[in-house]
């Protein structure tokens, strides 16, 4: 369990911005042989997004705390239709184990989210990630319904992508290191 969903209240606590345990997409977890470190180089690299992401093909962002991120994602909901601008804020910088960012809640827009990437070390050259969007709220429960399914296949391609690239780059710098 990630450490801000141990101190969040219930969406019937916080109708706003409460966490509904029912309202998250995770991702599958991918195992890969490379580093966190390279991993977290990976998802620090924003211009680079559009070489691997398949989601998410342009990221803009200083990645400081309550700083934006401008994004643009690929529209999984009408299977690769035109792409969508998106801006969220960090809110989880924690180098080699997690990069978050959330929605706010709008009065035009009342659907605040949070999308957490996790990586957990599980050796000197070996970790898994994972990625989750919680959807917050009263409402959370019916974005997740509508947008669970796409959203979650957009984060299983982007977990496989992102080890292909780890490994990739793994394996280039363990064949330098050995040469």
């Amino acid at each position: 369990m990630l450490d801000w969903v141990k101190d969040a209240k219930s969406h019937e606590e916080d109708p706003i911005f409460g966490f509904n345990p029912n309202a998250v997409t995770r991702s599958e977890t991918v195992e890969i042989n490379a580093p966190s470190k390279i991993v977290w180089d990976i998802l620090t690299d924003l211009p680079r997004y559009n070489e691997w992401n398949p989601f998410c093909i342009r990221a803009v962002s200083s990645l400081k705390m309550g700083e934006p991120i401008e994004m643009t994602l690929i529209n999984y909901a009408t299977a690769g239709g035109p792409t969508v601008p998106n801006l969220e804020y960090i809110c989880g910088f924690e180098p080699e184990r997690l990069l978050s960012w959330e929605f706010p809640n709008l009065d035009f827009w009342p659907y605040p989210a949070r999308r957490d990437q996790v990586i957990e070390s599980t050796g000197s050259k070996t970790c898994r990630y994972y990625s989750t969007d919680a959807f917050l709220g009263a409402n959370g429960i019916h974005v997740f319904r509508f947008a669970g399914p796409w959203i979650k296949r957009a984060f299983d391609d982007s977990a496989q992508a992102l080890k292909v690239r780890a490994e990739a780059i793994f394996a280039t710098e363990d064949v330098t290191d050995r040469g």
